[in-house]
């Protein structure tokens, strides 16, 4: 029976000794030190300061944009350009027949001739006159009447030189240049075609210099005018968008939608947009101070947007975030993080620092 005893007591106390060495391997693993830091590039979360925004849809257009229209009448003899085309600044855009403006500047040129020959002669009759008068040999009645034949005979001739300048104005008009270069729009006459002064030749675009026209409600119209700043947005997630660079604000409200029409003119810079487009514009209508991160830092997982937290014991963690406005290459962080928490700066070298981790856990 005694030895019944022993072996039963040796029963209850293996199971005590497990639980205990249990236990204490447990407050080992609690009691151990932190994670040595990752080898990871971090930043640090904390507020800045950013503007609030409002956006609204625009549609863009060009600044120079013009009709050209005939100056002068004529036959049309050549059309270069078909719509779509593009044009340089300067080239022949129509082209008349200029028969008539050529026969009026010989007529011009040949009246300026008689005017001028005309002229010259008064000039000297009255020099004669004035000079035969000084030695009182005549009335003075003769000397006026040279003095006014001469001022007739300049009269004349500068109208004749007049008229040589609006011949050779026509003749310069049966040939139309391009004003800057562009895109031809529209055609509104043929090779052949007769066409007179004021009629429709050809209209066209300019993609140098674009602009950006907004309708904004007059609520938010003194906070535009007070920040004066709009960004243009060139793709729906708003990453890619560029900053106006002036903010035009017309002084008056459209009698029957009440909105004020605000034009945002573009850099000189390669866009991707043109005219006839709809785009979504950013005003800055105040500030605010939001928990921004580089979109670099994010990682993307379908819907889902996460980033590498840095805790307390150095370990690397994958976290959900919510995000708000993109502000140029930074995303506002709504929800997730809290300001002072750290977060790897490259998501990819956090992946892998992770993956070699698990590795090397189980291979132990």
């Amino acid at each position: 029976m005694r030895t019944i005893g022993v072996f039963q007591a040796s029963r209850w106390l293996l199971p005590l000794a497990a639980v205990a060495l249990l236990a204490a391997c447990g407050g080992a693993k609690q009691a151990a030190a932190p994670l040595p830091p990752p080898p990871l590039a971090t930043l640090t979360v904390q507020p800045q300061q950013a503007r609030r925004e409002q956006s609204w849809d625009g549609v863009v257009e060009a600044v120079h944009q013009a009709t050209m229209s005939a100056q002068t009448s004529g036959r049309v003899v050549e059309l270069p350009f078909d719509v779509n085309d593009y044009v340089p600044a300067g080239a022949v855009i129509v082209r008349f027949t200029d028969v008539e403006q050529q026969s009026a500047q010989r007529r011009a040129q040949a009246a300026l001739a008689a005017a001028q020959a005309t002229y010259d002669e008064a000039q000297a009759s009255y020099q004669r006159t004035a000079e035969i008068y000084a030695r009182k040999l005549i009335a003075k009645a003769q000397l006026d009447q040279a003095l006014a034949r001469r001022d007739a005979a300049r009269a004349a001739l500068q109208s004749a030189q007049a008229a040589l300048r609006e011949s050779g104005q026509q003749l310069d008009y049966t040939v139309v240049r391009a004003p800057y270069s562009g895109i031809v729009t529209k055609r509104y006459v043929q090779v052949g075609e007769a066409v007179q002064p004021g009629q429709p030749l050809i209209a066209g675009v300019s993609l140098e210099e674009l602009r950006v026209n907004v309708q904004v409600p007059q609520s938010a119209v003194d906070a535009i005018r007070r920040f004066h700043a709009a960004d243009v947005l060139l793709d729906a997630s708003g990453a890619r968008r560029v900053p106006a660079a002036k903010v035009t604000v017309f002084p008056y409200a459209d009698p029957d939608t009440h909105t004020f029409s605000v034009r945002l003119d573009l850099p000189q810079q390669e866009t991707g947009l043109y005219p006839g487009m709809t785009v979504k514009t950013a005003f800055a209508v105040g500030e605010a101070r939001r928990l921004l991160l580089p979109a670099s830092a994010l990682v993307q997982r379908s819907e889902v947007s996460g980033v590498y937290v840095i805790g307390a014991d150095n370990g690397v963690s994958l976290r959900q975030v919510r995000l708000g406005h993109r502000f140029g290459e930074q995303v506002e962080i709504l929800a997730g993080l809290a300001a002072g928490e750290k977060v790897a700066a490259d998501p990819d070298a956090a992946a892998l620092y992770l993956a070699k981790l698990h590795a090397a856990e189980a291979g132990r």
